[in-house]
């Protein structure tokens, strides 16, 4: 209809395309005011809590609906760790044990203080160096998210928590720090809520930055930077309404990778259709006829490229795990809407100025100069030399790859190869909680002080569920791992929070006891799921039907999932993305091409990325998903720029035959592609403002692989292959295509 109404004769349709303008306008104005909101809120409808995360089936999912069965409440510690500057003294162990009678009474706003959300008064244990004191708290969980929902307590908890220890103790010989599972969630969020803004600001300022150097416009920028805007307001709106009713899981790293694509995407599609506007104002008078030309030729591509990229996002429903088959619809609405606000918003603001719409591109504005080359569109009857030569640096690799096709390619992919040696040396096997964070925070410093001077794995055990009748086996088979420094059974005394009993009868329910497992090895760090998956070893021989549960075993089953994810995900995300090309170019050689041609490139990212990470920047390690959230990314944002050429290629090859085609088609679209590309990376790499070991990897890996699929891949490897080839690249459907 878009299409029909811009190319349509000027007499009696300037009045119904001006109302087609301001009604598209009036639409997407209202969806920016209803979403323009929702990307403030969308933190109030993130789920962070990595147990919730986990498929039914995981023993450490089943391990705790049986543990729940022990106790009624669902516990989770907040440790104030207080250190002296050598052996405290009586008068500051005194002010200790004062300040934890009185945490009780700290208000954290709304008429609720700390004591309504404990199960228990603290606790404040001396170490057994004499050197530091632990005041433990066990918050009610089940009653916090009640109340306020249960992160904004924890934060408000660890918050005033943190600042009253501070004022009371800290000082005179004392050091204190607020840490446990309550201050790393407290931290997390912290780090999380830069989202909001930080990240979207700096996502922005970098496109616009990269916009002008493109353009050389004052307004231009503007028009594609506020379509971005407007997708984004959309895709929140829709993401919010769907999490708040429960149909999806949003977390934090979702939210930072919606905003990131659908700017990123948003912007690609916009510089692809504006640059197809900008070549044919060159050959039209009416900027209703350019615009419907240039429409009508983007379509297909960028319909392609975004159908791509939600076929490849949605293949992460397959995923056990919620985070990552959550993000698939997340990532798919914010694509989708990226492409409805290119291919409607765009057009309307663009054509907003009726017959002097072209002057959006001043003070380069484009005139019909060329309009007896070809009044349908493509480079037309332009010989090859003068394309090439107003082409500048494109032109000069497309008279390379005329020269020297197969040097080119055989280069281009012996390098590719020679990076990926590299990909078996990424430590993604997982890290420890604390090693997530790249700045320095309070819980990663308390819980180092910790392990200095308590046994931190006594924190949150790992929990092993068995039959009453294989107690003694299983304690005994626990007891004998290595990295675990007692096994004992929970009694009903200990399971209602109280000290243990020495001799006391085991807590039996249903015919099951419980037995805590207290580990060298905090639970928050990846040697506590190394002592798991050892227990488990131990426990399974010596008891049938025992399970083995806790945040460790739970840290253990993420890492297991994500690498099951990795081995169906993958070819699941190449066979569905190779369809959609097969179909798009209309032969199967050249899809194959682009596939393996996008695969070496997601090789030589991850062997590079591997290089960066062990050996320049010190990382400890990756979590487990990093390489398939790279790789979805990756292959099906990276094939989007070989779409962009090689559809070009193909309506220039049914002109002037393959070979040639290959070459009008790379100068063409060098620039543009470039600037997608250039952009897309850009935007990406604002994801490592965020200081979290995750996003940061996945912020390096998917900004250097767009940028190696767009400057060699798409430039150098793909044309050299296809203008070696000819028309076999086309096969079996080239009937209509010649050398």
């Amino acid at each position: 209809m878009i299409l029909s109404m811009l190319s349509k004769s000027r007499s009696g349709r300037g009045a119904l395309r001006g109302l087609a303008i301001v009604a598209l306008l009036l639409v997407w104005l209202t969806l920016a005011g209803l979403g323009g909101s929702s990307i403030g809120r969308l933190s109030e409808v993130q789920e962070n809590d990595t147990a919730s995360f986990l498929p039914q089936g995981a023993e450490s999912t089943r391990a705790g609906e049986l543990a729940r069965e022990f106790s009624d409440d669902e516990v989770l510690p907040a440790l104030l760790v207080v250190e002296a500057d050598g052996e405290l003294a009586p008068d500051q162990v005194g002010r200790v044990q004062a300040f934890a009678e009185r945490i009780g009474q700290i208000e954290i706003g709304e008429g609720t203080t700390i004591g309504d959300l404990l199960l228990g008064p603290p606790v404040a244990i001396p170490s057994q160096d004499g050197q530091a004191m632990l005041v433990t708290l066990s918050l009610d969980a089940v009653q916090a998210n009640e109340q306020l929902g249960e992160e904004r307590v924890l934060n408000l908890v660890v918050t005033e928590l943190r600042t009253a220890a501070a004022d009371e103790l800290a000082g005179d010989g004392l050091s204190v720090w607020v840490t446990g599972p309550a201050g790393a969630i407290a931290d997390l969020v912290e780090a999380f809520g830069g989202i909001d803004s930080l990240l979207l600001l700096v996502a922005l300022a970098v496109v616009f930055v990269i916009l002008v150097l493109v353009y050389r416009s004052p307004s231009l920028p503007f028009t594609v930077l506020f379509t971005s805007l407007f997708a984004l307001a959309a895709a929140a709106l829709a993401v919010y309404e769907l999490a708040k009713a429960g149909a999806l899981v949003l977390n934090g790293q979702s939210q930072g990778i919606l905003f990131i694509l659908v700017v990123g995407a948003a912007t690609d599609y916009s510089l692809l259709i504006v640059a197809r506007y900008r070549e044919e104002l060159r050959r039209a008078e009416s900027p209703y006829t350019a615009m419907g030309r240039a429409l009508r030729a983007s379509v297909e591509p960028v319909a392609a490229s975004a159908g791509t990229v939600i076929a490849g996002l949605l293949c992460l429903l397959l995923s056990d795990l919620s985070s990552n088959s959550s993000l698939g619809p997340v990532a798919a609405i914010g694509i989708a809407a990226a492409f409805l606000a290119s291919m409607t918003l765009l057009p309307a603001l663009l054509l907003i100025g009726g017959r002097f719409a072209r002057y959006v591109f001043w003070p380069r504005v484009p005139r019909p100069v060329d309009a007896g080359l070809d009044t349908a569109g493509g480079t037309g009857d332009e010989t090859l030399e003068h394309l090439e030569a107003r082409s500048g640096l494109w032109g000069r690799v497309s008279r390379l790859i005329g020269r020297h096709p197969r040097r080119v390619w055989l280069v281009t992919a012996g390098v590719l190869l020679l990076a990926t040696v590299w990909v078996p040396t990424l430590q993604a096997d997982g890290t420890s909680e604390t090693d997530i964070f790249l700045t320095e925070v309070e819980s990663v410093a308390g819980e180092e002080v910790l392990a200095q001077h308590f046994d931190a794995g006594q924190v949150q055990p790992i929990t092993v569920v068995a039959d009453e009748a294989d107690l003694d086996t299983v304690v005994d088979a626990a007891a004998g791992v290595d990295g675990v420094l007692s096994a004992q059974a929970t009694t009903e005394a200990s399971a209602a929070g109280g000290p243990p009993v020495p001799d006391a009868p085991p807590l039996v329910v249903d015919g099951r006891v419980l037995v805590e497992v207290v580990t060298e090895a905090s639970s928050d760090s990846q040697e506590a799921t190394v002592v798991v998956e050892d227990l488990r070893e131990a426990v399974h021989a010596a008891a049938d039907g025992a399970l083995v549960g806790g945040p460790a075993a739970e840290r253990l089953d993420t890492q297991i999932t994500s690498a099951r994810d990795l081995r169906v995900i993958v070819p699941t995300v190449l066979a569905v993305i190779l369809i959609v090309l097969v179909f798009l170019l209309r032969s199967i050689v050249a899809p194959v091409l682009i596939v393996m041609a996008n695969l070496l490139s997601f090789g030589a990212t991850l062997g590079i990325g591997a290089l960066v990470f062990n050996h320049v920047l010190g990382f400890p390690g990756a979590d487990a998903s990093v390489p398939l959230y790279a790789f979805v990314f990756l292959v099906a944002l990276g094939i989007d720029y070989s779409i962009f050429l090689m559809t070009r290629v193909r309506e220039e090859s049914l002109r002037h035959g393959t070979r040639e085609g290959v070459r009008r088609g790379l100068s063409v679209t060098g620039g543009v592609i470039t600037s997608a590309g250039v952009v897309l990376a850009a935007t990406f790499g604002a994801l490592a403002v965020l200081p979290l070991l995750f996003l940061v990897q996945l912020a390096f890996l998917v900004a250097l692989g767009v940028l190696i699929d767009t400057l060699v891949v798409r430039t150098l490897l793909v044309p050299g292959l296809v203008h070696e080839l000819g028309r076999a690249s086309w096969w079996p459907w080239a009937s209509k295509i010649e050398d």
